[in-house]
C-alpha cells in the first residue's frame, strides 16, 4: 500500500483524487497550501506527492526540490490545469517524476501513479552496498547523497558515465569513486586530460605508436587507451577533445579496438569509459562543435554534481575534513574554528566550489601557523570584503549606509538578500537575452541546466528555448 499526499488548492479536485486513490487501496492526505504540504511531508513519510503548480502561496515548481529532500524522499508528480512545455522541462529538471495535465477523466492519473509506486517498491527492494568507498567525498546533505546513490548504481554495472558540473566540484573524485567501487578496482584508472592533448600527438598519446612511425618515435609506445585495459579510462574535460579525434574515438568506444600509429594490426582494450565536463555539450552539439553520436554514447548515465553554494550544509564538514588533513600534512597541530570563521565560510558563495574552499583553507592554515584557532582574519581579504559588502546591501561605499524608512532600519536576512539579488539578476538576464536560453547561457556563464533550476526557483518559467534541440 502506498501513501500519497495531494497538494492542491482546488478542494473538489483534492477530494476526488483522494477518493480515487483510496478506492485503489492506497492512503491519501490533502493539503491546500505549499506551507501545509511541506510541513506534513516533513512530519510523515510519503511515497508520492501530487503537486499543483499554481498554489496561493507560491509555485509548486519551486517546492519540488524541498519536498524531495524531506525525510521520506517522496517522488513528485506535477499536476496542472494548464500544461506548458517550458514548465514541463523545468519540472523534470527540478527532479519531478512526471508532469501531467489535469483532464476531464481523472482516471488518467492512475497509470503514472501506479508506475511510480512500483518504482518505489523496487527501489526499496534493492539493497545498497554495505560500504561505499568515498575517499575525500565529504558531506551528508541531500544533494550529495543523491550523487552517492548514483555512484553506487554506476559501480554495479559497466555503463558509460558522464559526470557534469562546474569547475571545482570534484568530478575526478567521483569518477575515481565509481572505479574503486566497481569490479574494475584492481585495474588502472587512467586519466586523459582532453584540454591538454597536443593536437600533433593526440593520436599517439591515446592509441600508442610503433617504433619509426614518425620522426622521434625511437621505440614502441603504449597508449593511454591500452593502459586502461581491464580498468577505467577517465576522459577529463571531454568537451575539449579535438574534433578530428571525436570520430575516431567514437569507433573505439563502439568496438573497443584501435590501431596504434604505424601499426599494421588493430589492438583490443577492454576499458570502461567515464567522462567529465564543465561545458554544456548539448549546446556544443547544436553549434557543431561536438558529435551528437559521441555524446549519446558517453551519456548512458549522467551524474550532475551540485555547486558548493547549493550544498551549503556540507561546507563545515568539508572545512573540518580538509583542515584536519592540511594540519597533518604540515605538522602544525589540530586547529579549532572561531564563530566568525564558520560564518564566513557559510556566507560566501564559493564561485570556485570545493577547489576554491580547499585553497582558501590551505592559506588560512598557513597564516595561522602554530596557532590553535582559525579566525576570519586568516581568510583572504577579497573574500571578507565580498561578504561585508553583501551583508551591508551595497556594492560601493556610497551604498553601504543603512537603507529603509529610518537610518536604523532593519536589514533582511542574508539568505533573503541573496535571493533578491539573484532574482533581480535573472530578470535582467532574461530581458538582455531576449528570452533566448542559449544567449542567456553565453552572457551569464551559467550552464543551461543550472539556469533552468534558477528559473524554477524564482518562478521565472516563461523563458523560451533557443532551439528545438535544446535539452
Amino acid at each position: 500500500m502506498g501513501k500519497i499526499l495531494i497538494i492542491d488548492d482546488d478542494h473538489m479536485m483534492s477530494k476526488t483524487l483522494a477518493y480515487m486513490i483510496q478506492s485503489t487501496g492506497h492512503e491519501a492526505r490533502c493539503a491546500s497550501t505549499l506551507g501545509d504540504g511541506s510541513r506534513i511531508v516533513g512530519e510523515e513519510p510519503f511515497d508520492v506527492v501530487l503537486l499543483d503548480v499554481g498554489m496561493p502561496d507560491g509555485s509548486g515548481l519551486r517546492a519540488v526540490q524541498t519536498i524531495k529532500e524531506s525525510p521520506s524522499q517522496p517522488e513528485v508528480i506535477i499536476i496542472t490545469a494548464a500544461g506548458d512545455p517550458d514548465g514541463a522541462e523545468l519540472a523534470l529538471r527540478c527532479g519531478a517524476w512526471d508532469y501531467i495535465e489535469k483532464t476531464p477523466s481523472i482516471k488518467d492519473l492512475l497509470p503514472p501513479l501506479s508506475r511510480v509506486l512500483e518504482y518505489r517498491k523496487e527501489k526499496r527492494a534493492v539493497k545498497p552496498p554495505l560500504v561505499l568507498k568515498r575517499e575525500r567525498i565529504v558531506g551528508g546533505g541531500p544533494r550529495i547523497q543523491e550523487c552517492l546513490q548514483k555512484i553506487a548504481q554506476a559501480s554495479s554495472c559497466e555503463v558509460n558515465v558522464l559526470i557534469t558540473g562546474e569547475t571545482g566540484t570534484g568530478k575526478e573524485l567521483f569518477a575515481r569513486a565509481i572505479h574503486e567501487n566497481s569490479d574494475r578496482a584492481d585495474g588502472n584508472f587512467v586519466v586523459v586530460d582532453c584540454a591538454a592533448l597536443p593536437s600533433e600527438l593526440v593520436e599517439s598519446l591515446l592509441f600508442g605508436h610503433k617504433k619509426g612511425a614518425f620522426t622521434g618515435a625511437s621505440a614502441d609506445q603504449v597508449g593511454l587507451v591500452s593502459q586502461a585495459d581491464g580498468g577505467t579510462l577517465f576522459l577529463d574535460e571531454v568537451g575539449e577533445l579535438p574534433s578530428e579525434m571525436q570520430k575516431k574515438f567514437l569507433r573505439v568506444l563502439q568496438e573497443r579496438c584501435f590501431r596504434p600509429v604505424g601499426a599494421k594490426e588493430e589492438a583490443l582494450s577492454r576499458f570502461r569509459v567515464i567522462a567529465a565536463t564543465n561545458r554544456d555539450l548539448d549546446v556544443m552539439v547544436n553549434e557543431g562543435r561536438f558529435r551528437k553520436d559521441l555524446l549519446y554514447r558517453l551519456r548512458a548515465l549522467q551524474i550532475e554534481l551540485p555547486p558548493l553554494r547549493d550544498r551549503r550544509e556540507d561546507t563545515i564538514d568539508l572545512a573540518r575534513f580538509h583542515v584536519g588533513r592540511l594540519c597533518d600534512l604540515y605538522g602544525s597541530g589540530a586547529k579549532g574554528f572561531s564563530p566568525d570563521f564558520l560564518d564566513a565560510l557559510t556566507s560566501y558563495p564559493w564561485p570556485g566550489n570545493v577547489r576554491e574552499l580547499v585553497n582558501v583553507l590551505d592559506g588560512a592554515v598557513a597564516l595561522c601557523g602554530k596557532g590553535m584557532t582559525l579566525f576570519a582574519n586568516h581568510l583572504p581579504v577579497q573574500m571578507r570584503v565580498h561578504i561585508l559588502k553583501h551583508s551591508l546591501g551595497g556594492k560601493s561605499g556610497e551604498n553601504t549606509r543603512p537603507r529603509g524608512p529610518e537610518a536604523g532600519g532593519s536589514l533582511p536576512s542574508m539568505r533573503d538578500f541573496r535571493e533578491d539579488v539573484e532574482r533581480e539578476y535573472l530578470g535582467r538576464l532574461i530581458a538582455l537575452s531576449m528570452n533566448d536560453v542559449q544567449e542567456a547561457t553565453r552572457i551569464s556563464g551559467i550552464s543551461k541546466s543550472r539556469l533552468y533550476e534558477l528559473f524554477a526557483k524564482h518562478r521565472l518559467s516563461r523563458t523560451r528555448r533557443s532551439s528545438p534541440h535544446d535539452a
